[in-house]
């Protein structure tokens, strides 16, 4: 079988957190899969070395001059570099993605084990715990990876994980789309496609470590969610479970305020996973991120309304 290992590199990543990367993909295990890696570099000036690192380190790279589609348009000129290969999985990762050895492994083996599955992918965790924002979100994706195996309606972050080619080259991401892997879910739920949560390997990926980057973050998938809605009327065609988890993402998340007082229960929630009396802090950042939260979905909801788009920057990251 054939494997594309595909990673959309932004302007604002460090040439060092590339070589991590890289280092680390290679690492995995592939069993015997024919596997081509390609890293996607849009450009960020005129001496950009990024991509001279990257192929001296063993990889294929396609250099963006331009950032069009963002994301979404880097995976999909990915897509184009690898319609000669004709690869059988598009394996899809961050910079920041670390999955554990026998990710790729695991994912394929739940694909062939489900035909109607789309992606697979893991439970993900937080790799640098550092202060109390990346604690915060650490806190936040045990709920995340709680809900992820109780919703009919699952959407892995950033699709990251290990897609069916077949599908994945045939519908393309959309370009417009904010949040391009949550249109991508909704566009594949409608058809009656799935997502399975495989759940024995792990990936571990970077949370923001400012309050700034952390709500940048957040508006732009709050952003994302509202373009959703035009898919009412495709969702109509997927089950009772799908619609009624899909729904529920787009509106109770939009509301974390009224959360507020379940927040009072959560020291005892962090002494109870972490079994760490440093962790009962994080009750503190949890109050903060629901308001931040709030906010973010308020100005997301304004931005939309007045069609203006939000903006992708720099965020800060760790060099592991």
């Amino acid at each position: 079988m054939k494997l594309a290992v595909v990673v959309p590199v932004s302007p604002f990543e460090d040439e060092e957190i590339i070589r991590r990367s890289i280092e680390h993909l290679k690492s995995l295990d592939y069993d015997d899969f024919d596997v081509k890696l390609v890293y996607v570099i849009d450009s960020n000036g005129e001496n950009d070395r990024r991509p001279e690192t990257a192929i001296r380190l063993g990889v294929e790279v396609v250099f963006r001059e331009n950032r069009r589609g963002k994301r979404a348009g880097a995976i999909n000129d990915a897509l184009k570099y690898l319609s000669d290969f004709k690869p059988d999985y598009v394996a899809i990762f961050d910079v920041d993605s670390r999955p554990e050895m026998n990710f790729i492994v695991e994912c394929v083996k739940a694909l062939e084990s489900c035909e109607d599955c789309y992606i697979a992918s893991t439970k993900r965790y937080i790799s640098n715990p550092i202060n109390l924002v990346s604690e915060t979100v650490e806190a936040e994706y045990y709920l995340i990876n709680f809900l992820l195996g109780k919703s009919k309606f699952r959407q892995f972050n950033g699709l990251i994980g290990v897609l069916r080619a077949e599908f994945l080259m045939q519908e393309g991401l959309n370009e417009w789309a904010v949040a391009e892997d949550a249109d991508f879910a909704t566009r594949m739920h409608a058809k009656g496609r799935k997502a399975v949560l495989v759940k024995t390997s792990r990936i571990y990926e970077q949370a923001p470590i400012t309050w700034k980057d952390l709500y940048n973050q957040r508006k732009r998938w709050y952003y994302g969610g509202l373009q959703l809605w035009r898919y009412r009327k495709e969702m109509r065609k997927a089950s009772l479970g799908v619609r009624l988890s899909w729904y529920m993402a787009l509106t109770l998340t939009f509301v974390p305020m009224l959360y507020l007082p379940l927040l009072l229960l959560s020291p005892f929630f962090l002494l109870a996973h972490f079994r760490k009396i440093s962790k009962v802090k994080v009750t503190f950042g949890l109050f903060i991120h629901a308001l931040m939260l709030q906010y973010a979905a308020v100005k997301a909801l304004f931005s939309f309304v007045r069609k203006r788009e939000v903006e992708w920057g720099a965020m800060q990251r760790v060099v592991d």
